[in-house]
């Protein structure tokens, strides 16, 4: 599975995730994407095949109703919660260690082709 993590996490997640083989970036690191309104960086995504990893419940929500209400496929949604996986510079290991065994265990390209994942949560904030 191909990964884009939102704006909000540090790009270091994304380097460590690399380093363990997986095709992981952030948006951090990608100029072009940088500030791009949610609904454009879905369509970008689906185009790369990419899901994303946000905790943004409320906006990407929103989003995955109306592309399966109009049949508009995207490469998936990755949900974490601040309360289950705080972000901070002590959690990036945290980080690193989670998405890598999700992950492991999810590694196919299209795997979440279309659909939402309530990952690293026991319920929406």
């Amino acid at each position: 599975m191909r990964l884009l993590l939102d704006e909000h996490y540090a790009k270091q997640i994304a380097e460590e995730l690399r380093g363990l083989g997986h095709d992981v970036v952030c948006v951090t690191e990608r100029p072009e994407l940088v500030g791009l309104r949610d609904e454009d960086l879905l369509a970008a995504m689906a185009s790369e095949r990419r899901a994303i990893l946000t905790e943004n419940w409320g906006d990407f929500g929103r989003l995955l109703e109306v592309a399966a209400r109009e049949g508009r496929p995207h490469a998936g949604v990755i949900f974490t919660s601040r309360r289950r996986l705080p972000r901070s510079r002590a959690t990036i290991g945290l980080y690193v260690r989670t998405l890598d065994q999700f992950l492991r265990a999810h590694q196919g390209e299209d795997e979440l082709m279309s659909s939402a994942r309530l990952a690293f949560t026991q319920h929406a904030e």
